[in-house]
This record gives structure tokens, C-alpha cells and sequence, in this order.
């Protein structure tokens, strides 16, 4: 079987960096050199085209910083020079992360005729507050309007994202976060922890988060209401209704490969003639990026292999095959069999010959389970 393909694109952009957020994101001064970014992403694809392998396209997410401050006209042009060097499936998963308070609604028609199929819109919460205390610039109104705007576009495949676990945030703020996503009527929902990563402003002066057990409460509670709503939760912080998970994840969580183009964007590949895996990372800063562009190769050693691999693929709610193991890694159970065994004692998984399957404490305590590999 040939291992999926996905492309993930980086818009390093923002109008104003959230105190939360890690991620690559810069605040934008002045116009954003869409021309000159683009060209570099046609330049930067084709430095990765040797790991393509003949293989096409499944699915494409463009993410930042803010990638709905790039014009339609912008992704218009990427889309058909991204086309000249790579093939796409029929149905390729087309999303763009929208952020409801740097979208202009009249963008939506066009991103949808350059080739966007999917939608991914930076909610976070429904309340105001909350909202000012997580430093977003959009409001609640602003993200229904959003919502809707995409909808009357032509967008039918559309995820929210929420966080809990907010600073003084109580169980029914967070429940009612969720009742308001849902009566947005999305297709999926990511819905995540509000956690101080390092070098962000939250972690230099740190707000009053609730304790473990308060947002351990939250979460229960969060995951039984979308359930009877008949939002399936099928990876740790994502809820798809009618199975319409997203492709592009799940080809990382199932340890898919995947080209990288952007500032700051991540590659994994595997040289399907040596079964050889690599990670690749581009240079970070938007400015070094678009005069020089500069990446690092990292060779995976096989003694990393069930670490990376687990990594992902423990994060769904679903088995992990042995043949998913091989086709991914090369590897086989019995070539980890005591870590499995080490895992099992703990009580934190059971195995056969076919499958792993996590048990709930193993999902309470996802960390210790990887410390086993």
C-alpha cells in the first residue's frame, strides 16, 4: 500500500499575535507581500518534489498565523501553479483557517472558486469576554456572521474551533460555548485545552487557569453533550458529525506523509524504495524565508520509529492496526513487544496479534502511555 501524501501550506501572518498561540505567526506590517510569498511557495514545493513519488495529492491545509488575510486572487495563483507540479485526487480536502475578525465576507465566493473546499474558523469562545481575555480581535457576532457568510458562499464543510479550560471559565460557560458552535450548524469540531506553551506572553505571566480536576470536569462533560448531539469524537480533540473527519489530520495522527511549504513548515517523508523516514523544517522568520530559503533534513532512526509513530497514532479513539504499524514504519508488534508489554501491565492497553486498543486510563494518562516506547 502507498503511504498518503498530504501538503500543508504556511501563512505566517497575523494582524495581532495571541498571547496563547505558539505556533509561527508574526504581526503583519504594512501590505503582505502575497506575490512574492506565493512565488516562494512554487520555489519551496519544488525543492520537495523528489518526495512526491509519483503519488497524489489527498488533502491540503493551509494554516498561520492567518491564512484569510491572503487574497482570493493569491490562492487563485497558488492553486494553478500547484497544479503544474502535483496531481490531486478527485476529492482532495481543501481547507483554509479563517480567523472572524480578519476575513472580509465578499473573499469567501473566490476562495471557494480557487479550489477551498473546507473551512476551519477560529472561534475559540462565544462570550466577549472570554474572547478579550484570550486576545482575539473578533467578537461572538462576528464569528456567527462568519459562519454564515460561508454558508450562503457555498462552504458545506465547515469546523469550529473552541477551547476550554479558559481563565475563570466555568463548566457552563464552556458547555455554552458548545451549544453556540452547534447551533452553527458545522460538520466537525475541534475543541482543546487552553495550555501555556512556552515562549508565548501566558507563559511569561501566566493567568489563573481552573484546576486539573475543575477542566477534567469540564471535558467530561463537554464530550457527553456533543455526544447526544451526535458529534463522534474520534481523535482527543476532535468531533466529526455524519463521519466528516478531516482527512488531513488524521493523515498525520495515521503517520501519513506530508510536503511542507511555507515559513516555518514541517515535511515528513518516507523514501518508499528504502522505507527511510525524514523530517524536514523550513527557516522560521517570514523576511529570511522569503530572501533565502533555508530548511534542516532530519534522517528518523528506527530505535525513534514507535515513538513517533505512537505519538500520532495513540491520539484516536480507534485501534491501531499491526498492518498500519508495518505499512507506516516497517516495523511489526513483536518488534515492540515489550514496550507493548510494559504498557499492558500498567493497564493502560490491550493487544493481540491484529490491534492496540488504549483502555480509558490509558486515555487519562496518554503521557505516561508514550513513556512506555
Amino acid at each position: 500500500m502507498t503511504i498518503p501524501l498530504s501538503l500543508y501550506i504556511h501563512i505566517p501572518w497575523c494582524i495581532k499575535k495571541c498571547p496563547y498561540c505558539d505556533f509561527n505567526s508574526h504581526t503583519k506590517q504594512g501590505d503582505l507581500p502575497e506575490i512574492a510569498y506565493v512565488s516562494r511557495l512554487i520555489a519551496d514545493l519544488q525543492t520537495q518534489l523528489p518526495y512526491v513519488q509519483e503519488r497524489p495529492i489527498t488533502s491540503v491545509f493551509i494554516g498561520g498565523g492567518t491564512p484569510s488575510l491572503f487574497s482570493p486572487t493569491a490562492y487563485d495563483n497558488l492553486f494553478s501553479q500547484l497544479r503544474k507540479y502535483l496531481s490531486f485526487e478527485k476529492n482532495a480536502e481543501i481547507t483554509l483557517e479563517a480567523n472572524p475578525g480578519a476575513i472580509d465576507h465578499a473573499n469567501f465566493d473566490g476562495y471557494l472558486q480557487a479550489g477551498i473546499n473546507r473551512l476551519s474558523i477560529g472561534v475559540q469562545s462565544f462570550q466577549n469576554e472570554k474572547l478579550k481575555t484570550l486576545g482575539r480581535i473578533h467578537q461572538s457576532e462576528d464569528a456567527k456572521k462568519s459562519v454564515i457568510a460561508a454558508k450562503k458562499a457555498g462552504f458545506d464543510n465547515i469546523n469550529i474551533d473552541l477551547m476550554f479550560g479558559l481563565p475563570d471559565q466555568s463548566q457552563q460557560d464552556a458547555l455554552h460555548d458548545l451549544e453556540m458552535a452547534l447551533q452553527q450548524s458545522p460538520t466537525h469540531l475541534s475543541w482543546y485545552q487552553l495550555t501555556l506553551e512556552p515562549n508565548t506572553f501566558f507563559h511569561r505571566f501566566p493567568p489563573t487557569l481552573p484546576a486539573d480536576d475543575f477542566i477534567f470536569e469540564i471535558q467530561l462533560a463537554g464530550q457527553s453533550y456533543l455526544s447526544k448531539n451526535y458529534f463522534h469524537q474520534y481523535e482527543i480533540s476532535a468531533y466529526a458529525k455524519n463521519n466528516q473527519r478531516c482527512k488531513h489530520n488524521l493523515n498525520y495522527w495515521e503517520f501519513g506523509d506530508y510536503l511542507g511549504i511555507g515559513a516555518g513548515a514541517h515535511a515528513k517523508y518516507t523514501d518508499l524504495k528504502t522505507g527511510k523516514i525524514f523530517r524536514r523544517a523550513n527557516t522560521k522568520h517570514p523576511k529570511m524565508y522569503l530572501s533565502d530559503l533555508q530548511y534542516e533534513i532530519k534522517h528518523i532512526p528506527n530505535s525513534e520509529l514507535a515513538l513517533e509513530f505512537m505519538l500520532n497514532a495513540l491520539r484516536l479513539h480507534q485501534p491501531i492496526s499491526n498492518q498500519l504499524l508495518f505499512e507506516r514504519t516497517g516495523l511489526r508488534f513483536f518488534n515492540i513487544q515489550s514496550s507493548l508489554n510494559n504498557a499492558r501491565d500498567k493497564k493502560f492497553l490491550f493487544f493481540d496479534n491484529h490491534s492496540i486498543t488504549l483502555t480509558d486510563q490509558g486515555r487519562l494518562f496518554l503521557n505516561e502511555v508514550l513513556m512506555c516506547f
